[in-house]
């Protein structure tokens, strides 16, 4: 269930966050990235869902996937079944600690559900790392009414990996805009900006049309992160903002 009292209306938008228990790490390697993304395409479904599950090897495993663009769940062995949609994934960001999610509910308590299938996630990890309890916080949500605050959940989503390259950018603003924009559009694989970019990485998670339409396209996307980089700062993200 979300931690504030936002009602989750069919059909509408929402801005997502959640939290590691203890802002702990949660996605230590590319393998638990690639695991959590499959989560979001896997468990994104109101019917029970069927996975083959391999157990957990004490030395890291390497993803079937060799390239970027190999890296596609639908195209992994694990998706054995048609899915029955709880919600639509517009945008997403994985970051070591926290997810981003832009999500239209298609069902009614869609949401909430997605959010709870997609905590299964927990099973692998405390696995693989030998632990026990809880793994994620309970869910923030932000309701997008209007076109301006989803354009604004896209970029904020989409820039959320600078403080990678560059700590404290969010009090400070950012120091090197153009290492901050190769970084995102060449090198940070964990979201869906890529996708946006018309470069295929995570292309069957996320449905796009909409919004590319409302940014101007591949180029539109584009711009609007530049843009955000070199001329505005994280106090502008107003109400957008989930931690």
């Amino acid at each position: 269930m979300p931690s504030e009292r936002v009602k989750l209306i069919t059909n509408e938008l929402y801005h997502i966050s959640d939290r590691a228990v203890g802002d702990s790490v949660i996605f230590k390697d590319d393998d638990d990235h690639y695991r959590g993304i499959f989560s979001c395409y896997e468990f994104n479904n109101a019917n029970p869902v069927n996975i083959w599950h391999r157990r957990v090897q004490r030395k890291k495993e390497k993803i079937e996937q060799k390239s970027l663009a190999g890296s596609d769940p639908a195209n992994s062995n694990l998706i054995i079944q048609e899915r029955n949609m709880l919600v639509e994934i517009l945008v997403f960001c994985f970051m070591t600690n926290h997810i981003h999610l832009v999500l239209r509910q298609l069902k009614d308590d869609g949401i909430s559900q997605f959010m709870q299938k997609i905590g299964g996630y927990t099973t692998y990890f405390n696995e693989k790392y030998d632990r026990k309890g809880h793994l994620f916080s309970r869910f923030k949500a932000v309701h997008i009414k209007s076109n301006e605050q989803l354009r604004t959940a896209f970029i904020y989503d989409h820039i959320n990996p600078l403080s990678l390259v560059e700590p404290g950018w969010k009090e400070s603003g950012i120091k090197n805009p153009k290492k901050s924009i190769k970084f995102l559009e060449e090198e940070y694989r964990w979201s869906s900006f890529f996708d946006y970019l018309g470069k295929k990485n995570f292309f069957s998670v996320t449905k796009r049309d909409f919004l590319l339409d409302l940014m101007g396209g591949e180029k539109g996307c584009r711009q609007a992160v530049r843009d955000w980089i070199k001329y505005k700062s994280f106090k502008d993200f107003g109400d957008m903002v989930l931690e």
